[in-house]
This record gives structure tokens, C-alpha cells and sequence, in this order.
């Protein structure tokens, strides 16, 4: 008997998106025999609209209003609803873009291996300057610390990856997503399925394609969200942070180390030297995935300066969810 499968795509205003998505994820429910369950967060614009349309014409589409708004939140619902007659659950991001196969492919892997998790390499593609400096710099080890499902030359077990399938049981079996994380959600679900002897897998034979932020502002707070979501991991489960973790941590505090260059040229140079250092990986990254990015070497030196912008919001995301946590309640 073929597995059963949930398609589950969260949204939040995809008006843009979602009519190419699901008339792209429809070839793949019919091929798999899947549902595809749209969870949406309350958008404002046409999403719901367009989701009701397909709906009406496929018994395969569905909509769900997620209350919660967040990603994780919407997991969990559609696993409560539809998890019974599922075995394999697929998460969509909206906003990227998956080739024509990439579910079926899933599918075929999670079957011969057995894995509770199959996660995917994620290759970020810019359009506007700026965003191809981000997609550089995320798509190198000097935005990402050699995170091995950035380079898309890995194939093996991990303990993190950008989340793709997972096994109904083994979602249900750790408690889903931890509702209480914004960000980081699916490096926390990870460690769990790790800490009861479930494998995370890499597969090389699909990978999906992701639009980075496009402005300095838009990345600092997602950067900063992810440095916060780290911190709450890493408190939760008392773990010690992996040495690509460790350094970013400097970065706040050298920065605010500067400030002391009032009295002393000397508290200058560690922000110079990281500040150096980052421009010149980010034109190095530029030359060397020139062809793929069309990141072109005149502007080169905005790669280095979005691993900054990265870098800082990172740390200070970190730094600032510490800082707060003896004043929070609950979880930490």
C-alpha cells in the first residue's frame, strides 16, 4: 500500500504566490495521492480567496485557519486535523520555489530509508543587488558556518536541516513544534527527534530554492529572530552551542567595544579586523559563485556587508533574548 501523505503549506498574505504553488503542487498530490492543506495565518490580502477557489474545484485542497499565525502553530494544526490518515507529512514554504518532483522524490527516500526526517539542501537565489549579496553570502560559509544543508554537497544523517518530510508518528511521538518559538522551531523539533533515537536525513536528490530578504532592515530582523530562537534552544535544552554558533556571539560585544575608542584608538581594532575580514570573504564568495548568482564583482563588497548586517543581528538577537530571560515568565 503507497504511504499517505499531508502537503502542508503555512501562509500569511501569498496572494502573489499561492495560485502557482498549488497549480505546481496539485501535479504532485495527484501523482502521491495527497491533501494539500493550506494553513493560513489570517492574510489580509487574497490568499484565503484564491486557496477557496481551488478548493471548490479539487477535493484535494484544503483550508485551515491557523489563529496563531506562525508556521509551527499551522504544522501542529494540520497534523491534529489530518494526521490520522497521513503517513508522511511535507512542509511547503510559500514563498519558495521546488522542482516539479520534489515531493515524489521525498516520498521515495523517506520509503527506503525508514528516516522520522528527510531534510533538504536550500540554494538562495536574489534578484536586486542587495538581495544577491544576501543570496551570496547565505549560499557561503562566511553567512552560514558551512551549515551543511546550505552547500547542497552533502548526502547523510545531520542534526539540523531545512525541514522538508517528516513521519507522522515520529512528529506526533516528540510533541510536534514547540508553539512557544517564533524562530528556530525546527532546530528545537531536531534536537528532539535526535533524543529519542530518530534520524535526521540529507537528501541530495532534491533541493529547494528560497528568496532571501531584499532590504538591510528586513534581513536584521529575521537575523535577529534567528540569533533570539538559538538562545531559547539552546536554554531550553541545556545544550553547548557548536563552535559556527560560538563566534557570531563576539560580534555584539565587539562592536560595542568600539564605543571605548573614544579613549583609545585600540578598541578600534577588532571591529576593523572583523569588518575587513568579512569584506573580503564576501568578494571571495562573490568570484566564486559568480556564475550561479550573477553577483557582479563591482558590488562584491555588499556580500561582505550582508554577512555583517547578519552577523550583528545574529549576536544581538542572542545577547538580547539572555539578557531578558531572568524577567520571563514561562519557558525560556
Amino acid at each position: 500500500m503507497s504511504a499517505r501523505t499531508l502537503i502542508v503549506v503555512p501562509t500569511l498574505n501569498e496572494a502573489r504566490h499561492i495560485d502557482d504553488l498549488l497549480s505546481a503542487l496539485l501535479v504532485e498530490a495527484e501523482a502521491l495521492d495527497a491533501t494539500i492543506v493550506v494553513a493560513d495565518g489570517g492574510s489580509a490580502d487574497a490568499t484565503c480567496t484564491i486557496v477557496m477557489e481551488w478548493a471548490q474545484h479539487s477535493p484535494r485542497v484544503r483550508l485551515l485557519h491557523n489563529p496563531q499565525r506562525i508556521q509551527s502553530a499551522a504544522i501542529n494544526l494540520v497534523v491534529a486535523e489530518f494526521g490520522d490518515t497521513a503517513d508522511y507529512l511535507i512542509r511547503i514554504d510559500a514563498h519558495g520555489a521546488y522542482p516539479p518532483d520534489y515531493c515524489r522524490k521525498l516520498v521515495a527516500e523517506a520509503g527506503e530509508l525508514g528516516a522520522a526526517s528527510i531534510v533538504v539542501p536550500m540554494i538562495t537565489v536574489g534578484v536586486a543587488p542587495f538581495q544577491r549579496a544576501v543570496a551570496t553570502a547565505q549560499n557561503s560559509a562566511i553567512g552560514t558556518g558551512g551549515s551543511a544543508h546550505r552547500s547542497g554537497k552533502a548526502r547523510g544523517p545531520v542534526d539540523h536541516g531545512h525541514h522538508a518530510l517528516m513521519r507522522v508518528d515520529a512528529f506526533r511521538g516528540v510533541g510536534g513544534y514547540d508553539q512557544t518559538f517564533r524562530f528556530n522551531e525546527d532546530a528545537e523539533l531536531d534536537y528532539r527527534l535526535r533524543q529519542v533515537g530518530h534520524a535526521i536525513w540529507l537528501t541530495d536528490r532534491t533541493a529547494m530554492t528560497y528568496y532571501p530578504r531584499s532590504t538591510a532592515a528586513g534581513l536584521f530582523r529575521q537575523y535577529f529572530g534567528y540569533g533570539g530562537g538559538r538562545a531559547r534552544n539552546i536554554l531550553k535544552h541545556r545544550v553547548m552551542p557548536r563552535l559556527r554558533q560560538l563566534a557570531p556571539l563576539a560580534i555584539l560585544p565587539v562592536v560595542l567595544l568600539a564605543a571605548l575608542s573614544l579613549w583609545h584608538w585600540a578598541f578600534l581594532v577588532p571591529l576593523a579586523l572583523w569588518g575587513a575580514g568579512c569584506i573580503a570573504l564576501g568578494v571571495h564568495a562573490a568570484r566564486k559563485y559568480y556564475p550561479d548568482y550573477g553577483m557582479p564583482m563591482a558590488l562584491s563588497p555588499l556580500v561582505g556587508v550582508a554577512a555583517m548586517i547578519m552577523h550583528l543581528a545574529w549576536s544581538s538577537g542572542f545577547w538580547a533574548h539572555v539578557a531578558q530571560r531572568p524577567f520571563r515568565r514561562g519557558p525560556a
